[in-house]
């Protein structure tokens, strides 16, 4: 328990007991960041024999009167509860795919003094950013992890410096999936087409739940490698998402 009642003693420094007496019947933040010690352990998939990869995206659901109570102080409840879990995740050998990133929401079915809390894995998704015009004026796009990237061509996805799009996802692979773009710049005026290619990865990649290796992809299809979902956006040429 050292390690929440450090915790515990910061928040104690910082806000100077105001949040104490702010929480005093309601949820107390030591419960959330034993909770969310819990969410990470108990999601956490093996890597190696010292390494475990946690989840790093956590939504804590909350009562309306926990969340009018916590609403000044969530940003700094938030951090401190950010740095908990990286010292946790040090002390137990949980390695996270991302940023850790904890939010706050309010949820009607919830009563005072009780909460919930959900979380996925956030791989971090690296490679030249577009800009918004640029993702605007392409044909088709693919979007992770609330991140856009244009399709032009060809876009390799993998977790290796060799490719264009990397995301740290373990279930990936260096070289893993290969979105191509045909029609959009060929001059003849068709609408684009673009096919999803697997490039012989460990774990292959699902398609709109369906296990494929090669298949032309609609607008709205999901392509999932590793723990991570890829979602294809395919315009006409006036800009409005194929049916």
């Amino acid at each position: 328990m050292g390690g929440l009642q450090n915790f515990e003693r910061r928040l104690e420094e910082m806000i100077s007991g105001v949040f104490a007496r702010a929480f005093r019947s309601a949820v107390q933040p030591v419960e959330i960041a034993a909770a969310l010690q819990r969410e990470a352990d108990n999601n956490a998939q093996i890597l190696s024999r010292e390494r475990r990869l946690a989840p790093n995206d956590f939504h804590v659901e909350l009562s309306g009167a926990d969340m009018s109570r916590l609403s000044p102080y969530d940003s700094t409840l938030a951090e401190e509860l950010r740095r908990q879990l990286e010292e946790h995740a040090h002390t137990v050998g949980l390695v996270f795919p991302g940023d850790i990133s904890i939010s706050f929401e309010e949820h009607d079915d919830l009563t005072t003094g009780r909460f919930r809390i959900r979380s996925q894995a956030q791989a971090q998704v690296t490679g030249e950013r577009a800009s918004e015009t640029a993702v605007r004026r392409a044909s088709a796009y693919i979007e992770v992890n609330g991140t856009r990237h244009p399709l032009h061509g060809s876009l390799v996805v993998g977790r290796g410096v060799d490719a264009d799009l990397r995301i740290n996802d373990p279930g990936i692979s260096r070289r893993h999936v290969e979105f191509r773009v045909h029609g959009d710049d060929d001059g003849h005026g068709g609408d684009p087409v673009v096919e999803a290619l697997d490039l012989g990865s460990t774990n292959g990649m699902l398609v709109d739940g369906r296990k494929l290796d090669r298949v032309r992809v609609g607008n709205g299809s999901s392509v999932r490698i590793g723990r991570t979902t890829i979602t294809v956006h395919i315009l006409d040429r006036n800009g409005t998402g194929l049916r």
